[in-house]
Order: C-alpha cells, then structure tokens, then sequence
C-alpha cells in the first residue's frame, strides 16, 4: 500500500499551509475562514529522496448540526483510514480547544502513529506557550511554523524514517487525465463518487460545494486514468467571493492540466452561454471534448427528445460540433461508465498521428475533388502535407499562395481530416504555408 500522511485537526489551526509547504506549491486554496478546505485533497511530497502521500482535509468539528461540517467529518474519517501516519495539527495560539480534546480522542483509538504538531511556533514565547501540548499524551510532539518553515524539516525526518527504502510511488506520466468541468451544482462531484463507488468529495445542493480541485486515481475494470473534480466556473460578474475566485483560478488550471474536459450540463437547463464560453475554452486549449446532458432522468422524454436535445446541442456548438454527447444520470448511474469509455476513445483520438503518405493519398484526392478558388487570376495549389509533431493534431499544407486560402476553405479541409481520420471529440488546428 501506497504510505501516505493525514493532515487533520479543527479549522483555521494551519492544515492547508503546511500541505502548501509540503507540496512546495499553493496546491490548496488558504484563507482565515473555517471551512473553506472541504474535501480531502491529495499532493505528493519530496524529502530525503523519499516521496509520499499527504492529504489535506477539512476543519475537523464533530456532531455539528452544519451539512458541511458534518461531511467534512465523514471526510477526516476516511483520510485517517486511509493514513499510514496523522499529523494531529493543533494552534499554540488558541491553546487546547474542546475540538482538539474529541479530535485526540478518535486518534487515541486509532493504531496509526500520531505526531501532534503544534503550529503557529514563531517566537521564544511562543515556544514557552506551546508546553502545555505535552499534556495531551501524544508520544511524538513537534513545535512549526508553517508559513515560514521552521520546524518542519523535524516533522519530515520523522515521516522519511518510517518509509521503507524500497517503496516507490506508483508512476502518474502517461496515464490520461479527464478533468470534469461545469457550472456549479450540474453534478460534476457526483459523478466522481458514482465512477469510484465511494464518497471521495462533498455532495450537496448548494452552489459551490467543491473548492480546489480534487485528483482521483482511477484503477477498475483494466481502465487506469486520472479524474480531476473542479469547481463549477461562473460567469465572472457572478463571483464575489476572493474564495470562489481561487476556485474558478484552479479549475481553469486543471483543464490545463487534463488531456479530456467532460463537460457536464444541467439537461432540465440546457446550454448556457457560460457553458459555450467552457466549450470554447476548452477547445482553445487543445484539448478532447466530451459532452455531457447530466440529470436526463429527471427530463420528461417522448421518442425524439435525445435526438432533437443533440441537434440542438450541436448547432450551438457550432463550428467545432464534431463532439460526443451523452445523456447520463450520475445519480442513477446511468451511462456513467460508457462516458469514461467514450472520453478514453477521444484521449486516443487525441495522440493519433497519421502517416504522411495515407494523409496525402487521402487529402490531395479531395482537393483534386474540390479545388481552392482563384485569386487574383492564380490558381491556388496545395501540393502536399503533413501531421505537425504537437500535442494538439495539427496540420501543415504546403501551398503556392498560403495567406489566400479563406476559412471556408479550411473548414472543408478540416471536415475532410475528420471524415477520413475519425478525430471525433479533438479539436483540429491547420496552418498554410509557402511551399
């Protein structure tokens, strides 16, 4: 089993900080407010030649009457099962809180190693105030600051120690990554829970549930990818909040990061402008397209309605419209698998690189068919091409007058490449140059 350390304790006490420190990066969203950590967030770190694990969880507060709080309970639950150490992370400057006191007593029960790390240790006083830890009973005790460091290399060697020499983390390069992209409440947590079978994020009805971004390793049924749950992205006049900011910030990162955006819409909604601007946003970025209609369960349907509903759909994506569509139901979890299996045909769809003499067998009997027009008295030629070496497939066409070819033009050569090529769910990218 992969070793991994739990970062656990109320709110506000500096949890996220060090994950940050830790990770080396503003990998989770930090702000003086409790709660804004939810779900539990993963990262790998670095130390002594030794990686591991951590994950972040949410402000630990039992029996509370908040929807939130009591998720985030379940949540830190879950992340101290699935710890090999806990980090018990306490504030010299509040002292011992009746929430440290019922945190201690669920990790007194447990049979992983504790180390009580007590944050917020930045000065000689400080340190003095940060004794009466010693009182709690916990064998290992470290006095940091997370926001500047110290102390913090102790916590490491502690945590290094205990992780066997021949232990290596599982190799993430190369294993497809789909980010699931939306506005906020279409499904998009849900639909993580329901492909894992486990509640891996926070699932409510309020508007900016999920906060960072959540990374799911995916391992079943012979398939291995990676899931990345994001924050719903609203329109920005819509957002007021400096957390909500950092949410969008970060979801738009994770569409950097992924190979396939499914795109998930609200069916009783329909398509929005501000699921045009994600649609144009991902296709901007290069990257595969699938279209998601989540809820349908929940639409009264006759014969037509999926049909007429992607007719729809496909002209106001309208021109990059060569896109999967499926109607799906993450709450009933219909069609929730044959999603994955459509987006993992568009990741392939993605990295195809077609040989330059089949593209040019193909496409040069299609100009023959359809010639470039005229200009100024010339004929255009386009007399060869070729597949760029790009992440994005792109293609270079090696003509006479390359800056006279419109896009009405470029548009039938595109169609062509996906008639031919099968580059469903990919943006196409075509450049024109001197031959």
């Amino acid at each position: 089993m992969a070793f991994t350390v739990a970062i656990v304790g109320r709110p506000n006490v500096g949890k996220s900080t060090l994950f940050n420190r830790l990770m080396e990066q503003r990998k989770a969203i930090v702000e003086d407010t409790p709660g804004v950590t939810r779900d539990r967030q993963y990262g790998i770190a670095d130390w002594n030649g030794k990686n591991f694990y951590v994950i972040d969880t949410g402000g630990f507060v039992p029996d509370s009457e908040d929807v939130f709080e009591r998720e985030i309970a379940k949540q830190v639950e879950v992340a101290v099962e699935e710890a090999s150490v806990v980090l018990f992370i306490v504030d010299v400057a509040t002292g011992i809180t009746h929430l440290d006191d019922a945190m201690a007593d669920i990790l007194r029960r447990s049979t992983k190693p504790v180390f009580l790390v007590v944050n917020k240790v930045d000065n000689n006083e400080r340190m003095l105030e940060a004794s009466e830890f010693y009182g709690m009973g916990f064998e290992k005790i470290f006095f940091i600051s997370s926001i500047s460091g110290s102390g913090t290399g102790e916590v490491l060697d502690d945590i290094t120690a205990l992780i066997k020499d021949d232990f290596e983390l599982e190799e993430e390069k190369g294993i497809p990554k789909f980010a699931i992209i939306g506005q906020p409440n279409v499904g998009k947590s849900s639909l993580l829970n329901a492909l894992i079978g486990e509640e891996r994020t926070i699932v409510s009805d309020i508007a900016g549930t999920t906060r960072d971004t959540i990374h799911t390793r995916y391992k079943l049924f012979q398939k291995d990818f990676i899931l990345i749950d994001t924050a719903g992205i609203r329109r920005k006049a819509k957002v007021h909040e400096d957390l909500e900011f950092y949410s969008v910030i970060r979801a738009i990162k994770a569409m950097d990061e992924a190979d396939v955006c499914m795109i998930l819409l609200d069916a009783e909604k329909g398509i929005a402008a501000q699921d045009l601007s994600i649609f144009s946003l991902a296709a901007r970025k290069g990257k595969g397209v699938v279209v998601l209609v989540n809820k349908w369960d929940l639409l009264e349907k006759s014969t037509n309605t999926a049909k007429e509903y992607e007719k729809t759909l496909k002209q106001r994506l309208a021109p990059f419209s060569d896109v999967p569509i499926l109607f799906i139901s993450a709450k009933e979890k219909t069609r929730i698998f044959k999603a994955i299996e459509v987006a993992l045909k568009v990741y392939e769809n993605r990295q195809k690189k077609v040989p330059t003499s089949k593209l040019n067998e193909v496409i040069l009997k299609a100009i023959e068919s359809y010639h470039p027009p005229v200009v100024r008295g010339h004929p255009i030629k386009i007399k060869y091409v070729t597949q760029l070496p790009t992440v994005v497939p792109s293609f270079a066409f090696f003509s006479n007058f390359p800056d006279d070819i419109k896009t009405p033009y470029k548009n039938y050569l595109e169609n062509k490449l996906r008639e031919h090529f099968d580059f469903t769910g990919v943006p196409i990218r075509i450049f024109f140059r001197k031959k």
